[in-house]
């Protein structure tokens, strides 16, 4: 039983760093490594900062935003309530 990683199996993994040392050469490979680790970190900082912000924002947006849902849930409940009523008047005419 051969091991898989991401749905591809030893040999193909085998076959695609046959080819990259194909294409790179072996003395090649540390920097392209090396290059392909900084892209990486780079991706992982932006996006943490784009959580961060995402969550300072709306931490500080919450303040105002509980307002506006509180609205919007009292609004629910009356409009709940005139169902309830109306639905009610039906059930006894039955």
């Amino acid at each position: 039983m051969l091991a898989t990683f991401l749905f591809i199996g030893t040999t193909e993994v085998m076959f695609i760093l046959f080819i990259a040392v194909m294409v790179f050469g072996a003395d090649k490979i540390p920097e392209v490594a090396k290059g392909l680790g900084k892209g990486m970190r780079s991706l992982r900082d932006a996006s943490n900062d784009i959580k961060s912000e995402i969550k300072k924002s709306s931490t500080e947006g919450n303040k105002i935003e509980t307002n506006v849902t509180q609205d919007i849930k009292e609004e629910i409940t009356k409009v709940k309530d005139e169902i309830e009523d109306f639905s009610g008047s039906i059930k006894r005419e039955q």
